[in-house]
């Protein structure tokens, strides 16, 4: 068996929604300090609905897949839709990860969910903190 799907190999070979938002209504970045994965997401929104998204990844095959799933899996859907999106719908959106690749698709979660909460600050937006992993301080990444 191979240890990627077709469709992880795909997203890394063909990444979809590359590239930044110059006036992006919301941006996340997270990191990984341990595997030194970085993902940056962009939203553009328009009446609540994702309008566009792009995302920046340093990183390997398996954070680029997991970004450019991610960004395919919320473009086009209202925000609270967005803010439903889990590591592990990404997972299985790519036909599965390794293991030890897991985390990345982590990672793509919570960029998308720090581009959500920035759009959310800059529009004085009330939100439950709870919702918004506190990526730099919690064990996955600090560890």
């Amino acid at each position: 068996m191979a240890l990627y799907s077709e469709k992880v190999m795909d997203h890394f070979l063909h990444p979809r929604n590359v590239g930044e938002i110059a006036d992006a209504d919301g941006v996340g970045e997270v990191g990984n300090a341990v595997c030194g994965d970085i993902m940056k997401i962009y939203l553009k929104i328009d009446n609540d609905v994702i309008t566009d998204v792009k995302f920046n990844t340093f990183g390997c095959g398996s954070a680029i897949a997991s970004s450019s799933m991610a960004t395919e899996m919320i473009k086009g859907k209202p925000v609270s839709q967005a803010m439903e999106l889990t590591n592990k719908a990404v997972v299985t959106a790519l036909d599965g990860l390794p293991a030890h690749k897991l985390h990345c698709s982590v990672l793509a979660e919570e960029a998308v969910k720090a581009a959500l909460k920035d759009y959310y600050d800059k529009n004085h937006i009330a939100y439950d903190p709870k919702q918004f992993p506190d990526c730099p301080s919690c064990a996955h990444c600090a560890g």
